[in-house]
């Protein structure tokens, strides 16, 4: 009986260590600097000891170069002009990326464009001579994030920092690969917190910093000067494409909670409110006790926000007594739930606080502005603004394209920005929900799309 009991024990802490990860937490809030005067100020001890967390990552990625023709798409008309001149022919592009290990046993937290489309992904530790092929466990693309892994044990997993304790003015240095430049360590500060609207992904909470980020540090560790993960490099912003001081980081917490469902479920999933938003004007907040937050501009019908009874007009100030300031921060907050969450939201209505018990619903390819994702394609209701605005004849009924992935299978068919799809399979679309309801299963549809007074068709 008690050989039967470890035996169980055994197989239930493998299978747990199978679907989770226990990410290390620092417990590091002060700093004490030594008084003696002939002491050398060196960082070397604590970078030594996480250098080892930050991995090389390279890809390799099979590439047919788009044909002039349209006609090459068909993998038929290719095959048959396969040894005629002029036809592009596949190619290896390779790419280098930067990653953190986050476990153990090998689970890789890095962006996800640098993994994003990879037919082969190798990880290269650092003392380690040995090549790695990874697995890709799962991937946002709208946070940027992605996990990988690898089979090995014992890695030097990074210890996570509480990124809502950072500090504008703390010292952070930034470990990746630039160029490919194995180990590279950076310095800098942080310069703010809390960017949003920078425009590189849907979900932005960055951390902005001016430690040097370049080419290849993208995956790669922002950690602070106890040696902690504060964030996750993503990107810099450049119209040289060189480091000008301007770097942005995906912060700490947002990555464990995006990287432990991405292991658990392969996907994350996000809770969905159903409103439309913006932020208050400094005129608008007279109206609101120049209170500042995120200012509701639109329900959507059949939606967790309008079965809760909140309404247009409604200044929403909290979540969970989480402080609103902005638009951007109440949709990165509801992002931040899983669906079916029950959240409590405060409201200021007609100058009177109220508050409203709303149960969460799932996103599931629906964006937070109301819009549907499929395909690679973002495709939102007609109403009467965007139809004056776009000069739309009111003869023609569907969704419009307001949006499109140009690495998407959609791009490439020649699917673009402010076309109209009127029908899928046989069923007209005049509006979202029947768009929704025609896309429900997984099959190849033909799609039909209006187009400055004409119409073509397409199979996605």
């Amino acid at each position: 009986m008690k050989k039967l009991l470890l035996l169980l024990t055994i197989a239930l802490s493998f299978n747990l260590s199978a679907d989770s990860v226990d990410f290390k937490y620092s417990q590091n809030d002060t700093r004490k600097f030594p008084t003696n005067q002939d002491y050398i100020l060196s960082y070397a001890n604590i970078l030594d000891s996480v250098r080892t967390s930050v991995v090389n990552i390279s890809i390799k990625k099979n590439v047919t170069p788009r044909a002039s023709n349209p006609m090459m798409n068909d993998p038929v008309f290719r095959d048959f002009f396969r040894n005629q001149r002029n036809v592009p022919q596949e190619r290896i592009q390779r790419a280098l990326g930067s990653g953190v290990i986050i476990s153990e046993n090998g689970y890789i937290v890095t962006n996800n464009h640098v993994v994003d489309g990879a037919d082969e992904i190798v990880v290269n530790l650092v003392g380690d001579k040995k090549e790695y092929k990874a697995k890709l466990i799962g991937k946002d693309k709208k946070s940027d994030l992605a996990v990988i892994k690898i089979e090995a044990q014992g890695l030097n997993a990074v210890t996570f920092y509480n990124s809502d304790k950072v500090r504008v003015g703390d010292i952070v240095f930034a470990l990746g690969n630039p160029f490919g430049l194995h180990e590279t360590i950076t310095q800098g500060i942080v310069s703010a917190k809390g960017r949003t609207g920078v425009g590189i992904v849907e979900y932005e909470n960055f951390i902005q910093t001016d430690a040097s980020i370049n080419p290849g540090n993208s995956g790669g560790a922002l950690i602070n000067s106890a040696g902690d993960l504060i964030g996750i490099n993503s990107a810099i912003l450049s119209k040289s494409g060189g480091n000008v001081g301007i770097g942005f980081a995906i912060p700490s917490n947002m990555v464990t909670t995006i990287a432990k469902q991405l292991i658990e479920k392969g996907k994350y999933t996000r809770a969905y409110l159903g409103v439309a938003i913006s932020d208050v004007s400094e005129t608008m907040s007279n109206f609101y006790n120049n209170t500042y937050g995120a200012l509701v501009t639109g329900v959507e019908k059949d939606t967790p926000a309008k079965k809760a009874g909140i309404k247009r007009g409604d200044l929403i100030v909290s979540v969970d007594d989480t402080k609103i300031k902005s638009a951007s921060e109440l949709k990165n907050k509801i992002g931040s739930f899983p669906p079916n969450t029950e959240v409590i939201i405060q409201v200021l209505r007609d100058k009177e606080l109220h508050s409203i018990t709303v149960m969460l619903g799932s996103l599931n390819g629906v964006s937070p502005d109301g819009s549907v994702n499929y395909a690679g394609l973002n495709v939102q209701n007609i109403d009467a603004s965007l139809r004056a605005q776009l000069r739309i004849s009111p003869n023609v009924e569907g969704v419009l394209v307001s949006k499109i992935d140009p690495s998407s299978r959609a791009a490439q068919l020649g699917i673009l920005k402010g076309d109209i799809i009127i029908q899928v399979e046989n069923k007209e679309v005049k509006n979202l929900n029947e768009f929704k309801k025609s896309i429900r299963t997984k099959m190849q549809k033909r799609i039909y799309i209006y187009r400055r007074g004409g119409v073509f068709a397409v199979v996605l």
